[in-house]
Order: structure tokens, then sequence, then C-alpha cells
């Protein structure tokens, strides 16, 4: 029986050697690496204090007639300082969106909401509350402006009160010189606070009466301590 003539190179034996060569080629150049020394240790990150200026900065300003220096962090709002920091506790914390005017102060003769003002953002400037309306303590008269409000019944829960007397007292000092001031600008001014009382229609009536000159007769004026009886008031001269 005659051989079978020989098929020379197959497509895969070249594949097959062509593989068995790279193997081959790859252990022969994995050879010992030498030892090399560990990477130095990651430095300790700073604070996050530190790196995003968390830590309390000195601050001065003048509030309702009175120098502040104090400290506050960058985060901290106007309204935080106030009412946690500084016991100034007009300004109310109610909706904390800038929406409502609870919060609203003076500052620099302009009302402003204090919860979207960063506490900063006052340094150097007069801010003025409700408490600075008026003369403080025990026998001192309410401003004109808070006794209109008491004579036309221009407050209920009060929430809103202290926003209300801020952005009226901007219009009417904005306006001492000016044009007579009319039912839709007090609607204007008071655009920005809302009261879910209703008492709209009292507060403009409270507001132009003051515009006018008007005085308060019919209802005390005088502050009195808080729990205390037997008062007199100046206007009225009953007991509180």
């Amino acid at each position: 029986m005659s051989k079978s003539p020989s098929r020379g190179l197959t497509r895969r034996g070249l594949f097959r050697g062509i593989g068995t060569a790279g193997t081959a080629a790859a252990l022969a150049s994995c050879k010992a690496q030498p030892e090399t020394e560990a990477p130095d240790q990651p430095q300790a990150a700073p604070s996050v204090e530190g790196a995003f200026g968390l830590e309390p900065a000195p601050l001065r300003f003048t509030l309702d007639g009175e120098v502040v220096e104090t400290q506050a962090e960058a985060r901290t709002t106007l309204l935080e300082l106030l009412r946690l920091d500084l016991d100034a506790t007009g300004p109310k914390l109610v909706c904390d969106r800038g929406a409502c005017g609870a919060c609203m102060v003076l500052v620099d003769g302009v009302a402003r909401n204090s919860c979207m003002l960063l506490a900063h953002d006052v340094e150097g400037a007069e801010v003025t509350t409700v408490a600075g309306l008026s003369e403080r303590g025990e026998g001192a008269e309410l401003g004109a402006l808070q006794a209109a409000f008491v004579e036309h019944d221009a407050l209920q829960c009060g929430f809103c009160t202290s926003g209300m007397l801020i952005s009226a007292t901007a219009l009417l000092r904005a306006r001492k010189d000016g044009p007579a001031i009319e039912a839709a600008d007090v609607r204007e001014a008071i655009a920005g606070n809302l009261c879910r009382c209703g008492t709209y229609p009292h507060v403009v009536a409270a507001v132009l009466s003051v515009a006018r000159g008007e005085t308060v007769t019919t209802v005390p004026t005088q502050i009195i301590a808080v729990g205390e009886t037997g008062k007199t008031s100046k206007s009225s001269g009953k007991a509180s």
C-alpha cells in the first residue's frame, strides 16, 4: 500500500505555531521585577471648615441704632443671625424662601427679606427690624405706624405684621417729600407680604392714615411689659 503524499503546512498549523511562539515570548519577558519602594502615604486632606470657609468670620454692622460686632459663618443667613445669635426675634421665620415677607428688615433703608441675605451681606450696613421703628423699653411710645396698625385692626395672628410694618415704613420714608401716597401705592408696597388672615384692607387704611398725618387717639400707645397689669396708657387713660 502506497503512502499518502505529504500535505505540507496547513492553515491550522500556521496559527498554532504563531500562538506557541507568542506564548513563549511572553513567558520569556516575565522576569522578576526589582522591588520598588512603597508610594508615599497621601497627605491628610484639609478640614472641611477650612477648605470651604465655614469657620466664623468677624462681622460688624448697625442693628436698630446700636453697633453690633459678632462672628458668623459664611453660610449663615441674616435671619438666622438675628434670631438665633442676637435675640432679635421681630423678623419671623415662616417660609425661609423669600416668598412671604415675614422676615423683612430695612437694610440701609431698603426693605429686604432677611432669609435671602447672608449675614456677611450687611457688613457695615444699617439694619432696622420692627423693634427699631420706635423707642424701646417699658413706658416708651409706639411709633405712629405701629399705633395706626392697632387702631385700624391691621393685625390678627401677627406673623406677617413685622414685615408689613417694614414694607410700609420703607414706602413712607421714600415718599416723605414726594407725591401723596395713594391706596394703590400701599398695595404695591406690601405686595411681597402675605397675610393669611386677610387684613390687607386694614393695613392699607393704617398706612394711609399715617401718610395723611392723622394721630391715634382711640388705642393705648404706651409700651408695657408683657404679663404686667394695672399700667395706665397716656392715650386712653385706662388700665391696660
